[in-house]
């Protein structure tokens, strides 16, 4: 892993650019701890002031510092994203596994469901869930629901990877020495989808907070949780781009636009690093 992070920072400016952008955003994430208000604190500090030396990112119309809302929700919007790729990555890790192992009757009805799974509407879905769990709709709830859907793509993926891994010499080989199926696939095939899975992980936490900023700037999530969707939705309900309170709107957008460009610069390096032609072309390989 050392060898891997120095050969993408020597050889890929879209990985430093990335890892500085993400860097920046966690630093802003773990500035949450030190905050002197409480989240859910509203009128603690005055109303709709420009950003200064005393608020940085000013203030909004419900008395709350910015700075600190971003720092609170952008942490609760990364953990968000980090729980569905979590939930998404083991459903699509072991359905992949067995799925392109097996064959047969397994594979068939594992692809049944991939593909069921596939064609459903999500953000439909995630509306109603909504509308009939209005009142235990949390946080935590919307993510394994997310996770719950967010697989179906990257199984199928990783079956293809394992297909191709199952009839060649080394698998034969661990079957004739008794091998069960489960260590061949963790000890054997499971390195080989590590990098698929690295990457497509990147870029399944930019689907997942991609959609829970649309789904929060509607209102269709736990609204009183600080995320950057749900600072966005506050501050439509306070119209702050009418009354002119545009950082209010600005800086949770700012670091949103941070997350999603760091997070994509650096799922396109992790997949110039795995693609051999692109080592060839100096990602690691020759220049």
């Amino acid at each position: 892993m050392v060898v891997i992070l120095r050969d993408l920072f020597r050889y890929s400016a879209e990985f430093r650019i990335g890892a500085v952008l993400v860097g920046l955003v966690l630093l802003l994430s773990a500035l949450a701890g030190l905050s002197p208000y409480s989240p859910q604190s509203v009128y603690v500090v005055p109303p709709d002031a420009p950003p200064s030396l005393t608020y940085w990112f000013g203030t909004t119309s419900r008395g709350q510092d910015v700075f600190w809302q971003v720092s609170f929700a952008i942490r609760n919007t990364l953990l968000f994203g980090c729980t569905v790729a979590l939930v998404s990555r083991l459903l699509a890790l072991v359905i992949g596994l067995v799925s392109g192992y097996k064959g047969g009757w397994i594979d068939r009805a594992l692809m049944s469901l991939n593909d069921t799974v596939i064609v459903i509407p999500l953000l439909p879905i995630l509306v109603l869930f909504f509308f009939v769990m209005r009142d235990r709709m949390s946080w935590l709830m919307l993510a394994l629901l997310m996770g719950g859907f967010g697989w179906a793509y990257d199984a199928r993926l990783i079956r293809s990877v394992v297909m191709t891994l199952r009839t060649r010499e080394f698998t034969q080989t661990c079957l004739f020495s008794g091998m069960r199926t489960q260590e061949i696939l963790l000890q054997e095939h499971l390195p080989y989808v590590m990098p698929v899975l690295v990457s497509t992980t990147l870029n399944n936490m930019v689907w997942s907070i991609g959609l829970e900023v649309t789904l929060s700037v509607l209102g269709f999530t736990d609204i009183n949780t600080p995320t950057i969707g749900g600072m966005i939705y506050w501050a439509n309900q306070h119209a702050a781009m009418v009354a002119g309170i545009w950082w209010w709107i600005a800086f949770p957008t700012i670091a949103i636009i941070m997350t999603f460009t760091g997070l994509y610069l650096i799922g396109v390096a992790a997949n110039q690093y795995i693609d051999p032609r692109s080592q060839l072309r100096g990602v690691g390989g020759t220049p």
